[in-house]
Parts: structure tokens; C-alpha cells; sequence
């Protein structure tokens, strides 16, 4: 780490040993730390009591941390707690079906006079084998290629749901401690560059594109879907948004923007586990809330903030200063400018497909997700 430091051209306090735990090497506090801490602003317009920091490359190294860890938690969420749960639920459900159904039968061949027809030790089917594809207790291989194909898209949507759970709150945390506003962002561009980072807004900086990358990465391990590469487009330019805002000091708009992203992804996964479990109609609700907080978040506030990058051009001067934190050239500019708006390209067509889905809906047959559910 001492050879990785000077050769980044790193002074050693980049390292951040004072928050480290002393028995901890030195060459791995990069890792479990925020690096490069420096001074507070003189008057920090937020996060007044929080320690400050610069950005450097030692940060991917607390990034590769993190990859890690949601990893781990990722296969914990599926193999202990979603998978078991939806094997239970799913076929507790089949049981419970096929249970009405041969009730339903008898009481129809009561009704028509026929007689019922056993042995003792259960019905025959056509070849005398005691096997019965109807009994409650007995799972087909098609009954079971369904079940298990259902508990594996169950399971890979829990993640998601709990990773969302926590950072939609804690990225609203960030954005109610900035002096930005939703409705008119215009205010994060005021008094650019922003420049140290508070130590929430670094974290959360560093956590959100380490999931990105993370979701990179599974989605080329996991069986591809029909908009595959729709997806991966959608996430390597939101890590170049990310990464260049970090390093060019645009962080409050990436704040906002990773928050505006993010409101809605909790709905759909939510709504595919639904309706893996075979509840339909909650399904459907849970399909309406996204599709509401979609439009809302990624093509009225995303645009918005759109609107205010464009006027950037007439508000921040062009200026190339390292040392005093101004990155923001023409080419630069214009670099993130079609970024935007190549996302927001994606989104529309997406939104397109998610208009079939509210379709399907509506003439009552279901939310199917044409969008990414079923693989090629």
C-alpha cells in the first residue's frame, strides 16, 4: 500500500489510520476507511459536524470492500432467507390448490352420481403404478421445473428490494442535509465546485457506484434477459456519470440524480417477487406504484434536471483548475450533457414497454414484465 500511495502521488495522510483500529495493517485500512481526509470548509453549508474528505484513487479500494460484502449479503439473501421462504409459500400454494381441485372434482361427481373410485392404496393412474399426478402431496417434473424456476426468479429479486430499503432512505438523509431542492435544482450548481465531501456524502458516493458495479457484474453471470443490453448501456454510463462527477466535483447533481434513480426500483422487484408468489392482484397495485413513481422521478424531476445541466452553460464559468477544483470544460460539458440525456433515452424506452405491461393490466390480464423478466 506505501508503493501504491507514492506511486498515485499520495501524501501518507491520504491513508486514514486515525479512524482505523490500530491493530489493523496499514496496507488494508484503505479498504474499511474513508480515504484522504483533509480540513472542514471554513463555513460548510452542510453537514456541519461531519469530517471532510478529498477524492482520490485510493477510494476504489474501499469500493472493492464493498463489491465484496454485497456479494456476500446478496447469496445470504438468496440462499437462507428468499429461496427457503418462496419453496414454502409456493408449495404450500400448489398443495393447496390441487387440494381444491380434487374437492371441486368430487363434489362435481357427487353432483353427476358417480361413484368414486379408490383401492387401498390410492388411485391408479393409467398404467397401475400408484402414481397419482393429482394427489396434494405429489409434484410433477413440469410442477416442479415451474416451482423451481419461480424460487430462483423469487431469490434474485431480494436483493434489490433490501438493498433499496436502506439506501432510498439514507440517499434522501444525504439530500435533506444539502442546500439542494428537488423542484428547483438549479441550487446544485450554486457556489460550484463542492469541494471537500462530507463523509455521509462520500459514502454514499462510494457505496452507490460499487452497487453498480456489482450489478454489472451479475448481470453477465446470471442467464441474459430479453434487454440485456439495454441494461448494461443503462450501467456503464450511469458509473461514468458517477465516477466523473466524483472526480469533477459534480456531486450534489449526482446526488440528486442517484436519488431520482433509485425512489422506483424498489416497486418493481417488489412486484415480480408478488408475482412469483402468485399473488396477482397485489402484483398489479405494486406494478401501478412503479409505473406512477417511474413517470414521476425518471422523465418529469430527471428532466428537469436536464433542463437545469443545460443551463449550466450560462451559469458556471468553464473553467480548467485543478488546484482549485474547477473541472468543467466545453468537452466535459457536453460529455455528461449527452450522457443525460442518452439515460433518459433508455428510460423512454423502457417506459414504452412498462405502458404495454399497465396495458395488460387494465384488460385484466396481469403485469407481465416485458421488459427484462423473461430470458431470451
Amino acid at each position: 500500500m506505501d508503493v501504491l500511495v507514492a506511486a498515485l502521488n499520495f501524501p501518507p495522510s491520504a491513508v486514514n489510520t486515525a479512524q482505523a483500529p490500530s491493530w489493523l495493517p496499514r496496507q488494508l485500512v484503505p479498504f474499511v476507511t474513508l480515504s484522504v481526509p483533509t480540513a472542514p470548509p471554513v463555513k460548510p453549508d452542510s453537514f456541519p459536524d461531519s469530517s471532510y474528505y478529498g477524492a482520490g484513487l485510493l477510494d476504489f479500494c474501499l469500493m472493492i470492500t464493498f463489491i465484496a460484502v454485497m456479494a456476500v449479503l446478496r447469496d445470504a439473501t438468496r440462499l437462507l432467507l428468499a429461496e427457503p421462504f418462496a419453496r414454502w409459500k409456493l408449495t404450500r400454494n400448489l398443495r393447496a390448490h390441487k387440494l381444491a381441485k380434487l374437492a371441486a372434482a368430487k363434489t362435481n361427481g357427487k353432483a353427476n352420481g358417480t361413484p368414486e373410485k379408490a383401492n387401498g392404496h390410492g388411485a391408479q393412474n393409467g398404467n397401475g403404478n400408484g402414481y397419482n399426478a393429482s394427489s396434494p402431496d405429489t409434484v410433477t417434473p413440469a410442477e416442479r421445473k415451474k416451482l423451481r424456476h419461480a424460487v430462483t426468479r423469487f431469490s434474485e429479486q431480494g436483493w434489490p428490494v433490501v438493498y433499496y430499503a436502506i439506501q432510498v432512505p439514507f440517499g434522501m438523509y444525504v439530500h435533506a442535509n444539502l442546500p439542494t431542492s428537488m423542484l428547483n435544482p438549479v441550487d446544485v450548481w450554486a457556489n460550484y465546485p463542492h469541494f471537500p465531501l462530507a463523509g455521509p456524502v462520500k459514502f454514499y458516493y462510494l457505496l452507490q457506484t460499487a452497487f453498480y458495479i456489482h450489478q454489472v457484474l451479475i448481470l453477465n453471470a446470471e442467464a441474459r434477459r430479453k434487454d440485456h443490453w439495454q441494461m448494461m448501456s443503462h450501467h456503464v454510463i450511469t458509473i461514468a456519470l458517477m465516477v466523473g462527477s466524483y472526480f469533477y466535483n459534480y456531486t450534489r447533481v449526482g446526488c440528486l440524480i442517484m436519488l431520482l434513480m433509485d425512489i422506483c426500483d424498489i416497486f418493481l422487484p417488489s412486484a415480480k417477487m408478488l408475482k412469483y408468489l402468485g399473488m396477482r392482484t397485489l402484483c398489479d397495485v405494486m406494478f401501478i406504484t412503479f409505473m406512477v413513481s417511474w413517470f414521476i422521478t425518471r422523465h418529469v424531476l430527471f428532466n428537469i434536471v436536464i433542463k437545469v445541466t443545460w443551463e449550466v452553460w450560462y451559469i458556471v464559468p468553464r473553467i480548467w483548475d485543478p488546484s482549485r477544483g474547477h473541472y468543467l470544460t466545453k468537452e466535459i460539458y457536453l460529455g455528461f450533457f449527452t450522457m443525460l440525456c442518452t439515460l433518459q433515452v433508455i428510460q423512454l424506452v423502457w417506459f414504452g414497454m412498462i405502458c404495454r405491461v399497465a396495458y395488460l393490466v387494465v384488460s385484466g390480464k396481469g403485469a407481465e414484465d416485458t421488459r427484462s423478466d423473461d430470458e431470451e
